[in-house]
């Protein structure tokens, strides 16, 4: 992966956790009220824009710590994006999965503690 790739990668995921946290608030409110989950959106689109943030970080990086920003986006795709079926759907064992999302976003966070490229 490319600089330029990760930059554009963090930029387009960036571009969505705004877009899904406007349309969780606008497009999907009554839906998400309905089924009680707007606080589980809510903190699908936190998750999803603090780890862009680092994404972004990590992209700046010479050379690019690989194996942290991979752990991270697989993080953010499986954490927030189980929480996001989850809090559309209310399929409550989605929430299953929501945690090795989790793991893959503390296993970025040690591969940057330990310098891991």
């Amino acid at each position: 992966m490319t600089p330029t790739t990760a930059t554009r990668t963090a930029a387009a995921l960036g571009f969505l956790a705004v877009a899904l946290g406007a349309f969780g608030a606008h497009g999907l409110k009554s839906l998400l009220v309905h089924n009680g989950t707007t606080a589980i959106w809510e903190k699908a689109v936190f998750y999803h824009f603090i780890h862009t943030v680092v994404l972004f970080v990590l992209a700046g990086k010479e050379p690019l710590a690989k194996g942290p920003y991979l752990f991270f986006l697989a993080g953010m795709v499986i954490f927030s994006g189980s929480l996001y079926v989850l809090a559309v759907t209310n399929i409550l064992w989605l929430g299953a999965i929501t945690p090795v999302g989790g793991l893959g976003l503390l296993a970025g966070w040690a591969g940057v503690f330990w310098g891991r490229k």
